[in-house]
């Protein structure tokens, strides 16, 4: 079997693994001077979201009130308590891309992947979520796939677009389908 194509092979770590990482980076900055924004954007990494124990050791060991931890976290939009996607699907509703069809793609995504926003699927493939404006007014309707921006896009091509993200084959694509 290609080890390319393997992605069973590829191990998980435990949780316990993911906390001893964690262990390090708060040893790293426990002295550290505004130390809480960038050892939540770490631990996010490590988790692929901010689960509680995480939030509550974070909080201990920095010595910061569990409801300061809990509200950046709520505050910054780029942190998340809920586990998320593999691919963050982010729609544009600023005002150009909702005159010229924002609503509708997102729609037209929610159905397809049978969630709504701030919803992940079950397969833990697709998280989608809106933003107001991604600087591509000109192009509107725009949505980002992680960090790849699609532009023009057309709620009949959400499909295809996605099918692209499931096949593994996203690094090769940057306009909308």
């Amino acid at each position: 079997m290609n080890e390319l194509h393997c992605l069973e092979c590829q191990i998980e770590p435990t949780e316990e693994e993911l906390y001893s990482q964690l262990d390090d980076i708060l040893l790293e900055y426990i002295n550290k001077p505004g130390a809480l924004i960038p050892v939540l954007q770490i631990a996010q990494r490590i988790f692929g979201y901010l689960p509680e124990k995480a939030l509550k050791k974070i909080s201990l060991t920095l010595k910061k009130s569990y409801s300061e931890v809990a509200g950046v976290v709520s505050f910054y939009s780029f942190f998340s308590t809920q586990p998320r996607g593999k691919f963050m699907v982010r729609v544009c509703l600023g005002t150009a891309c909702y005159v010229r069809g924002g609503k509708e793609v997102l729609n037209s995504l929610k159905k397809e992947l049978g969630i709504d926003v701030g919803m992940t699927t079950d397969d833990k493939m697709f998280s989608i979520d809106v933003g107001r404006c991604f600087g591509a007014c000109g192009l509107a309707p725009v949505i980002m796939v992680n960090d790849d921006v699609h532009q023009r896009v057309k709620p009949e091509k959400i499909n295809e677009l996605l099918s692209v993200y499931k096949a593994g084959l996203n690094n090769t694509i940057k306009e909308a389908v």
